[in-house]
């Protein structure tokens, strides 16, 4: 649960990093579009602080899913919208109101009592055809991003935003779907491919979510997408459990954590002006 946490923390102050990175990069004067804009950024040293973090970030994560049930780490690292939220209101001046306050405070109990119920995470290894399904995802991912990106403003960030966090899903499952790193073992097993897939999917339908719709929006799908799906499968087909007596608290922590979380969603992107 440490490492969970910590990747929540690594993804939150990532985000508000790249945030102050992206927006000297576009006030020093350089034109140009998105290309340019990136290129500066990568200049600065908060942006590649930022990506380091990420990585840092991505190997807790699979840290903690080793370790503890996917819908634990789920909700951790839904709650780095809280460490957003915190971390912006330092270093950006941003403004939360007492709601968003209480939000913050609402993730952090969710995820206490999650700590306090949680188990060890499943001892099953997954079938060859959730190998499978995993991988479908992934593509499903893909023609989700095809179709979503005709739709009008409100619902295409609303469903790439939800695809996104589909995408994150698939990588949490398949971290526990993949038992050996030798090549071999790797190319024969299409929880790889699915990783690497619906990861990368995920990237790209997030970015495009929040360049043509409502962070607020895209961001909240994310949320669902990504916590709910993956805990089912955990729970379900991988064996994860809580401690004796305490799945209600368990499930009590994980609605918590994850609807604090839904109410920052607008810290899914560092505001772009100073409040």
């Amino acid at each position: 649960m440490v490492c969970a946490l910590g990747a929540a923390v690594c993804f939150g102050t990532a985000t508000v990093w790249q945030a102050v990175a992206a927006r000297a990069a576009g006030t020093d004067g350089g034109g140009g579009g998105d290309a340019a804009l990136l290129l500066r950024a990568l200049r600065q040293w908060r942006y590649l602080a930022g990506l380091a973090l990420d990585g840092l970030g991505f190997l807790l994560q699979v840290a903690a899913l080793r370790s503890v049930p996917i819908y634990a780490v789920g909700a951790a690292l839904a709650a780095s919208l809280a460490v957003t939220a915190v971390v912006a209101a330092r270093l950006l001046r941003v403004r939360l109101s007492g709601a968003e306050w209480g939000a913050v405070a609402v993730v952090c109990g969710g995820l206490a009592m999650l700590g306090l119920a949680s188990g060890t995470e499943g001892d099953r290894g997954g079938s060859a055809a959730l190998r499978w399904a995993m991988f479908g995802t992934a593509v499903g991912v893909l023609l989700l991003g095809a179709v979503g990106g005709r739709l009008p403003e409100r619902g295409r960030a609303l469903l790439l935003g939800l695809g996104a966090g589909f995408g994150f899903g698939v990588v949490e499952v398949t971290v526990r779907l993949i038992d050996s790193l030798r090549p071999s073992g790797l190319l024969a097993n299409p929880s790889a491919y699915a990783l690497l897939l619906g990861g990368g999917a995920a990237f790209l339908l997030l970015t495009s979510a929040l360049q043509r719709g409502s962070v607020t929006t895209a961001t909240a799908g994310m949320v669902i997408g990504e916590t709910i799906g993956p805990a089912a499968v955990g729970v379900v087909w991988l064996g994860d459990r809580t401690r004796d007596g305490l799945a209600w608290l368990a499930v009590l922590g994980f609605l918590v954590a994850v609807a604090g979380a839904l109410a920052l969603a607008r810290f899914g992107e560092a505001p772009a002006e100073v409040g």
